[in-house]
């Protein structure tokens, strides 16, 4: 019964010391500086620089104890350009006149992402990244739900950004 409880308590105590987030942020990094993404894709929606920026800087906030900051001195730094957006049919449904049964929604952006921190240099890159989502418009407009399924893609695309920067997936 002692060993039960022994084993109980230490497994306890050190499930405190793991994150299951997979982020191995070097305890040195306090900063990151995160600048606009700008928005050179072909096809070009208004808000889709500040949107995707935002949700850059939220999802770093939300998964790490990192401070974003103006500040060009930062210990690591995100930079680039949205250089893809793209809405693309997927399926045709067999109407008479045919009309897309599905469709696909892609942003590709390209992120520099620099580690300032002494012996973590090389961790930076310069890459692309791509994500989409599957939609149908089912009487809808495309205006109507183009907000929602852009923060959609945003979030995969943040997400796999965050991974390939601090937990080096």
């Amino acid at each position: 019964m002692k060993k039960i409880i022994l084993f109980l308590a230490v497994v306890i105590s050190l499930s405190g010391c793991y994150t299951f987030k997979g982020a191995s942020i070097p305890p040195e990094m306090k900063t990151v500086n995160i600048t606009l993404f700008e928005n050179k894709a072909p096809l070009v929606i208004p808000t889709l620089s500040n949107d995707f920026t935002e949700s850059l800087k939220t999802y770093i906030r939300n998964q790490s104890s990192l401070t974003i900051t103006q500040q060009q001195e930062a210990d690591a730094s995100f930079s680039g350009e949205i250089t893809g957006y793209d809405i693309k049919p997927i399926s045709i449904q067999d109407n008479t006149r045919p009309v897309a049964g599905a469709n696909r929604l892609t942003i590709t952006v390209r992120v520099k992402y620099i580690n300032n921190i002494k012996d973590h240099e090389k961790e930076g890159f310069d890459e692309s990244f791509t994500a989409f989502t599957d939609f149908s418009l089912a009487g809808q407009s495309l205006q109507s739900i183009q907000d929602k399924l852009i923060k959609e893609v945003n979030v995969k695309l943040t997400e796999n950004i965050f991974n390939r920067a601090f937990a080096q997936w």
